[in-house]
């Protein structure tokens, strides 16, 4: 298994995670068996959003005396009054939901403001005082980190801007991060894509990710097939579906990500996503995938380490990121991301303006420009 930072945690989390929503519903021996799979195999994180006590009970019970090797992810404010899911802001309702998962896990690693995708529901968590019970439970130690959850981009930005989230529970994939801002994405798990709305990742979906590695706020992700329309030939809004290795692989891409928190139903499903980590990186790769789009990527860097090797060893992606990141705003450099940027080994300024890198790009990103770009706003 492979690891990574969670922003600025302190946690490092599997990069390939458990979702546990298609565990509901499931009979303990089915839910024992995928958890003790993905456990086994060096997955530390895990969703648990479902409000159901028979699901939350089954998982609570497969984890046993494993608690302290699993981080959970526990939503406040899921709840199922009359057995229905639904999203509740009331106070005591949420909070009893809650208390529940507390009462069963005995702490919750990252306590997830639940679903904020829209105006009314910021509001109805960060205006009224809902969030403090979640402050109050971090300061008692009950709850390690706050978090939220979110498929809207610039909601994502407003949340992060309070300050108070550790970290984001978002969904990503590349169908998603086509969709303008205006669409509701999580509308398309539903209906068919429309092929003909993809141009390029949508800005606002960009700057969410360098804000959020601006900040120091990690990224864990959701809906990473897409529902699993992205595997589908059916459903696919590409030329060819993806690959599960392939969905994986780009949401591992983004900035600020650090694991893809895939659902899985049963251990084969499990062993079938943890395949990722022996495939080489042609089998990992997306890009023709996205080369299928009428979109345009052209000139925009997606990381996919196509320019490698440069002769100099610098890591391009890396000063790409770095240098988008700083961007979002121009006239001030944020002293954290110079930072990260001086820790690389290789600089901008050591381009040697060969070419190599950009006859090799499927995007035509002008990576001289770029190395020029980051020498002359992180080392002067």
């Amino acid at each position: 298994m492979l690891y990574r930072e969670l922003g600025n945690t302190g946690k490092k989390v599997s990069v390939i995670g458990l979702g546990c929503e298609y565990l509901d519903g499931k009979p303990y021996e089915q839910v024992k068996e995928t958890v003790d799979c993905a456990m086994e195999n060096g997955v530390n994180i895990l969703d648990l959003f479902m409000p159901g006590t028979e699901v939350r009970t089954n998982i609570a019970r497969a984890i046993g005396d494993r608690r302290e090797q699993i981080m959970i992810q526990g939503h406040f404010c899921s709840t199922n009054i009359n057995k229905k899911y639904d999203i509740s802001r009331d106070p005591a309702i949420a909070k009893r939901y809650f208390e529940e998962l507390l009462n069963l896990f005995g702490y919750i690693d990252f306590g997830m403001l639940f679903f904020i995708d829209s105006d009314s529901a910021f509001r109805a968590v960060f205006e009224t005082g809902l969030a403090d019970y979640l402050v109050n439970l971090k300061a008692k130690g009950k709850v390690h980190h706050i978090g939220f959850s979110c498929h809207h981009p610039e909601i994502g930005m407003r949340v992060i801007e309070t300050g108070m989230p550790d970290m984001m529970m978002f969904s990503i994939n590349p169908a998603f991060d086509m969709l303008p801002s205006s669409e509701a994405s999580m509308d398309y798990i539903d209906k068919n894509f429309g092929a003909e709305m993809f141009r390029g990742i949508d800005q606002s979906r960009a700057a969410l990710y360098r804000l959020c590695e601006q900040r120091g706020v990690g990224i864990t992700v959701m809906k990473s097939l897409g529902g699993g329309k992205l595997i589908s030939a059916e459903h696919t809004p590409f030329a060819k579906p993806m690959t599960v290795a392939q969905c994986i692989h780009y949401a591992l891409s983004r900035p600020a990500v650090a694991s893809a928190l895939v659902g899985c139903k049963t251990a084969d499903e499990v062993r079938h996503a943890l395949q990722y980590l022996s495939m080489s990186d042609e089998e990992r790769d997306y890009t023709d995938i996205l080369q299928t789009v009428r979109n345009d990527f052209r000139g925009h860097c997606v990381y996919c380490n196509h320019c490698q090797p440069c002769p100099v060893d610098i890591d391009i992606a890396a000063v790409n990121k770095y240098l988008d990141i700083a961007l979002l705003n121009p006239d001030t450099v944020d002293p954290s991301v110079q930072s990260h940027y001086l820790t690389l080994a290789h600089k901008g300024s050591e381009c040697l303006s060969c070419g190599s890198c950009e006859s090799r790009c499927p995007f035509g990103v002008p990576v001289i420009e770029n190395m020029a770009k980051a020498a002359a706003m992180f080392e002067n």
